[in-house]
């Protein structure tokens, strides 16, 4: 039985202090429902929303690391899959939906609906957190809810595949790229100069395009972590009002 797009409840687990319960939730997008995972500690004034990135999935050792990070900072996270099992499936030979921006951006926006909409969400200031083509769907979806998202952050992204758009988003964006990834540190770069809001670029030494290397994904956490506390929470940022309304791509 499905109530409110929650299908059950895992095992509370108590992280520093906070009771934080995970949720599997489906989430209904026109004919589709998306898997994703919901965790919400007590007392959190924000969540971040994965958008994850070529070939990747909720269940992505990187991305689980980055938000059980967040949620020791009090941060509610939400890991989707943007595709469907079936959808992936076709993706694992022709890698053509990954780099479907548009339809990537479109299944983000109706998921930032549903968080604005939902009883446990509606009240979180929402961030992005989106790596590689990912990144680039996290920066078209930013533009077409832009009073709903509050900061972005890319991992080893393409924001260079949101083209002209760039220039119109308005949330703050941490760009952060592996310092041994040659390509996409210019492709960050170039993307950086289009960007007209807030933004900064942070460069992890010694750090290639997974962040594999010992001690890179942890300084990843922990630059995600400082951007989306201080973009996210009412301590450190004059929370924008977010408007119950539904947006659209």
């Amino acid at each position: 039985m499905i109530l409110d797009g929650i299908v059950g409840l895992a095992p509370i687990s108590k992280r520093h202090g906070l009771y934080t319960e995970v949720r599997s939730v489906l989430i209904p997008i026109d004919s589709i429902k998306l898997h994703g995972d919901l965790t919400i500690p007590k007392n959190a004034e924000g969540i971040v929303l994965f958008a994850h990135g070529s070939g990747s999935s909720r269940h992505s050792s990187r991305n689980k690391y980055v938000a059980q990070v967040l949620q020791k900072a009090g941060l509610a996270t939400l890991l989707i899959d943007l595709l469907t099992e079936d959808e992936e499936k076709v993706d694992d030979y022709t890698a053509h939906l990954r780099f479907d921006i548009d339809l990537l951006a479109k299944r983000l926006v109706d998921t930032t609906n549903w968080l604005i909409k939902n009883p446990d969400t509606k009240n979180l200031n929402i961030g992005y957190f989106g790596a590689s083509t990912g990144a680039a769907a996290a920066l078209v979806s930013s533009v077409d809810c832009p009073d709903a998202i509050n900061a972005i952050v890319s991992r080893g992204g393409r924001p260079d595949l949101a083209g002209p758009i760039l220039s119109r988003v308005k949330a703050p964006t941490l760009l952060i790229v592996g310092g041994n990834d040659s390509q996409v540190i210019e492709m960050n770069e170039e993307a950086l100069n289009l960007l007209e809001t807030e933004k900064k670029i942070a460069i992890v030494p010694g750090a290639t395009h997974l962040f594999e290397e010992p001690g890179t994904l942890e300084q990843v956490a922990r630059l995600a972590s400082d951007w989306f506390v201080t973009h996210l929470t009412k301590i450190k940022n004059q929370t924008k009002s977010k408007k119950e309304t539904t947006v659209g791509i």
